[in-house]
């Protein structure tokens, strides 16, 4: 196993992590993957990432949410609903761009015939430098087994499911996930944090301010691309323990730009950058009726939140690249992992 980011040494803020440093250090929130390999008919480097809240009951019991997409040449599903009513009740779906609608669809399906609506919440970015894209290789078994293998704990991160064939700043790149434990006037919460990181370029990237791209440059550490694209994506999924309304969980997925910048991302043209906050502070039930009585934690808590938001995508970022593995897909087509020896050394120059 590659090493994860803090590892090495390298700490990002002064906030502490949760026990897992990942997502799942939420309550409730669970992470799967079901990762496609294979060499034969075509290249196929693929997957699925999903994540539960309330481990998997929020068909039952909804929860807040809030969007923000900093550019939109990409595909998160679900959104208008998510805009109108502000709730989310199903599992978020991340895979490759040819593939939302069987994720979207199945995910219905595993919902259950008892439940007559639902529109998840499945987002993407592009595999298809490295993997036969238009094989469309991806099945409704496996959605089914990131489901079946969705866990609290530790989140495996790097080239596994949607991750699986994805390229970050002319590395390899894929899932990564951090978290934050925060202080605020009624207690503690939890900020977590997942992305699936598939965009920039070499010379942009930066690791806790320094450039390690410029010094890890092309010349040094191939890049995966004939010729870098003008863009990419990413996806961000923000997790939350505390009572938040869904105009702050908007509030708070803004602030993922942050973090996305810090490493080296613009939201060029090209790009389609999504980021979806979570908080599940309230019990909404489904089948309720007349009136919900709600939490809502003070906008002038939200400040550490923020913090939180900005230090753990920039983490799950990093720690998306350290721990990808090089991988070669369709044509030869090789994206090289990050040496973490060399960025530990540089990092402590």
């Amino acid at each position: 196993m590659r090493p994860r980011l803090r590892e090495l040494g390298i700490e990002i803020g002064t906030l502490p992590t949760g026990r897992h440093n990942a997502i799942t250090d939420v309550p409730g929130f669970l992470v799967g993957h079901a990762s496609v390999v294979r060499d034969e008919p075509s290249v196929v480097r693929t997957g699925v990432t999903v994540v539960l809240p309330r481990e998997g009951n929020a068909y039952d019991n909804h929860v807040f949410a809030g969007w923000h997409v900093l550019n939109g040449y990409g595909e998160m599903t679900g959104l208008p609903w998510v805009e109108e009513s502000g709730l989310i009740d199903a599992p978020i779906g991340i895979t490759n761009t040819d593939q939302v609608g069987l994720v979207r669809d199945t995910l219905i399906k595993h919902a259950g015939t008892a439940r007559t609506f639902s529109l998840p919440v499945v987002a993407e970015t592009w595999d298809g430098w490295l993997s036969d894209i238009r094989s469309f290789a991806l099945t409704a078994d496996d959605v089914l087994a990131a489901l079946g293998s969705a866990a609290a704990g530790p989140v495996a991160e790097g080239c596994v499911g949607g991750g699986t064939g994805m390229i970050c700043h002319g590395f390899k790149g894929g899932i990564g996930t951090s978290s934050r434990v925060v202080s605020t006037a009624p207690g503690s919460y939890t900020v977590g944090v997942l992305v699936q990181a598939n965009y920039g370029a070499r010379r942009d990237l930066r690791v806790d301010g320094v450039p390690i791209g410029a010094l890890l440059a092309e010349d040094v550490v191939p890049s995966a691309w004939d010729q870098p694209p003008n863009g990419g994506s990413i996806v961000v999924v923000i997790a939350t323990d505390a009572p938040l309304l869904p105009v702050q969980c908007k509030r708070l997925a803004r602030r993922a730009t942050i973090g996305l910048a810090r490493v080296g991302g613009y939201g060029h043209n090209s790009s389609g950058d999504f980021f979806l906050a979570i908080a599940t502070g309230n019990d909404l039930p489904a089948v309720a009726d007349g009136l919900w009585d709600l939490k809502m934690l003070c906008h002038r808590e939200m400040d550490t939140l923020f913090h939180a938001v900005a230090d753990a995508t920039e983490e799950a970022i990093l720690n998306a690249l350290c721990a990808a593995e090089t991988t070669t897909g369709q044509m030869g087509r090789t994206a090289h992992a990050l040496p973490t020896d060399r960025l530990s050394a540089l990092m402590g120059r």
